[in-house]
């Protein structure tokens, strides 16, 4: 077998190195392929008759289960499974993404004196802790391509500095997607968000001016 010379050698090496790089570059590209990111809205119309309560409130970040406590967006084939969209992320992991949404709904009330995240340091008078207990889309029982979009909340007004709970109540909605696309599916999570959050700001406004009013 006949001996390559050092100029050839060298040349082999520098064309191994090329491939080995071309090969690593592929990888890179696989492993960074970019992601859909989805967003949701705030709620952004109230009752007029919502009352005025000059509480300085504070929002939690909801608690949930590891297979909602993510970024992925959620989907059930069946009650004792989860997977997840391929290709498509929220924003945000689940629960902080439901807190921005419910800070934001808050404000969007123009009721409240004053509502933030405990990270600011705001003095609340009361917190909201909440608990997202479904947040996922569940496929149709009958075989067809359509989705049910699943939002349950359950929200306890705790009242500060006692940290006694002093109202406590569920909230939940579902909204159909006609199929398997992220738009129309982020539609019917946005839409099953917005009734759910709607119904539990409400609620907790009034029960927060109640309490005021009898103090």
């Amino acid at each position: 077998m006949p001996r390559l010379s050092p100029l050839r050698l060298v040349l082999a090496a520098g064309a191994v190195s090329a491939l080995m790089g071309c090969e690593g570059l592929t990888t890179l590209k696989t492993v960074t392929q970019p992601t859909d990111l989805y967003d949701l809205t705030p709620k952004s119309t109230f009752d007029p008759s919502l009352p005025t309560i000059s509480a300085q409130v504070v929002v939690e970040e909801p608690t949930a289960a590891s297979s909602v406590n993510t970024d992925r967006i959620a989907v059930k084939p069946n009650p004792y499974q989860v997977q997840y969209f391929p290709d498509a992320s929220w924003v945000d992991r689940a629960p902080l993404l439901v807190q921005t949404m419910l800070l934001e709904s808050f404000e969007n009330t123009g009721k409240v004196g004053a509502v933030g995240r405990q990270a600011i340091g705001l003095n609340a008078d009361y917190t909201l802790v909440t608990d997202l207990r479904e947040f996922q889309a569940r496929s149709d029982t009958d075989g067809s391509a359509a989705l049910e979009i699943v939002v349950q909340l359950n929200m306890k007004i705790v009242q500060e500095p006692r940290g006694l709970i002093v109202a406590s109540r569920s909230f939940a909605y579902e909204a159909p997607s006609p199929t398997t696309q992220m738009t129309d599916v982020v539609e019917a999570f946005d839409v099953a968000l917005g009734k759910t959050m709607g119904r539990a700001v409400d609620w907790a406004v009034r029960q927060i001016a109640r309490i005021e009013s009898d103090r």
